[in-house]
């Protein structure tokens, strides 16, 4: 006797955490930059940021990413929020004597790898759209120049890179409100120029 077998394929009616990942990523990397172009001292406000929304948001945003079956996003946001988690940790460990600090080669290849990790996904960019590949071509740039500048010891070179890493942080902050209000006017209120296929 043969039966009849019906299946269900749900819909996903979630929102797009894109714009949460985005903003979380861009505006505590501004208040990070701020720090290198030298406007402010590294204290509690970065810290904070670092772990509560750079860090904890875009791990959250990164899950919603996965339950929504995009890869490129939930290894993004997922990533890059565990990369602000790890960088509080390594400044607050050392203060609070749990390890010693790292040296000056261990964050060069810290940054490095880092800057090499997002450089694939800036490859994965020219598949999406313009303002995403602003977004992570202006961290690859950061990542590299922080590196340099950590090798070398030039305050010039962290100075430069903070203001580099602002506009990579602005330019992510962007992303996210132009998605939040194409998707709220339901036309394009702001652009991210969408690569064609």
């Amino acid at each position: 006797m043969e039966q009849n077998v019906q299946t269900f394929k749900q819909v996903d009616t979630s929102s797009n955490p894109a714009p949460l990942g985005l903003m979380a990523f861009g505006m505590t990397t501004v208040l990070l930059n701020f720090h290198n172009a030298g406007f402010f001292g590294l204290g509690s406000m970065i810290l904070a940021m670092g772990i509560f929304y750079g860090g904890s948001a875009q791990v959250i945003a990164g899950i919603m990413e996965w339950k929504k079956g995009n890869t490129f996003g939930t290894i993004a946001f997922t990533s890059y929020g565990f990369f602000w988690l790890s960088l509080v940790g390594l400044v607050v460990m050392p203060k609070m004597g749990l390890i010693g600090g790292a040296s000056q080669m261990a964050m060069v290849a810290y940054l490095a790898l880092w800057g090499l990790f997002t450089f694939g996904l800036y490859l994965g960019t020219l598949r999406i759209n313009r303002a995403l590949q602003v977004v992570f071509l202006t961290l690859v740039i950061l990542f590299f120049l922080l590196a340099y500048g950590e090798l070398t010891g030039n305050a010039t070179i962290k100075h430069i890179a903070g203001y580099e890493g602002i506009l990579c942080g602005l330019s992510a902050m962007y992303a996210s409100i132009a998605q939040v209000l194409n998707e709220v006017y339901g036309k394009v209120v702001l652009p991210i120029g969408p690569v064609k296929k």
